[in-house]
Formats: C-alpha cells, sequence, structure tokens
C-alpha cells in the first residue's frame, strides 16, 4: 500500500519554523528569559512567542550595480569595451 501524498515530509521539514514548541524548548526559552521558577514545576507554564526571525532579501544585480554606481565606483574597463564588441560580431 502506498502513503498519501499529503503524509510524505518534505526533506528539510524538521528545520522549518514551527509555532509549536515542546516543553522542553518552552522551558529552555523561559530559563533564558529567567521567567521560569523550578518551584511551581513544569505544569502549568507561561505561555511563549516563538518568532521568526526573516533574512533580509538580497538586493537584484541590476540594483546593486546601479547602487555602485551611485556611490561613485568604477566599472571595470574591460567590461564596456567587452560589451560593443559582441554586439558587432555577426551572427551564423
Amino acid at each position: 500500500m502506498s502513503l498519501h501524498r499529503s503524509l510524505k515530509t518534505k526533506s528539510g521539514a524538521l528545520n522549518q519554523h514551527r509555532n509549536v514548541l515542546t516543553r522542553a524548548e518552552r522551558i529552555a526559552k523561559l530559563k533564558e528569559e529567567e521567567r521560569f521558577d523550578t518551584s511551581k514545576g513544569a505544569l502549568g507554564l507561561v505561555k511563549v512567542r516563538s518568532i521568526k526571525v526573516a533574512a533580509g532579501k538580497k538586493p537584484k544585480k541590476a540594483e546593486a550595480e546601479g547602487a555602485a554606481d551611485a556611490k561613485g565606483a568604477k566599472p571595470a574597463a574591460g567590461a564596456k569595451a567587452a560589451a560593443p564588441a559582441a554586439k558587432a560580431a555577426p551572427k551564423k
């Protein structure tokens, strides 16, 4: 019998951000924040927010080149000379 496609896990499924933490993870996070009281025990823990840190997106190449030109960076000398030569080459 085959496994239904909705039950299959992806290769990076364990590395994805999870909204629900295990009890051990919640206790560890509370200990870091110094909010865990050992006298109360592990039952009835306070809520813990798990925020996913979003990485900044890389700028596109055209935007990055435009930003470099705006800062006064000089483009490579060979880059300008090579571009007209490539256009002048006859197509077969």
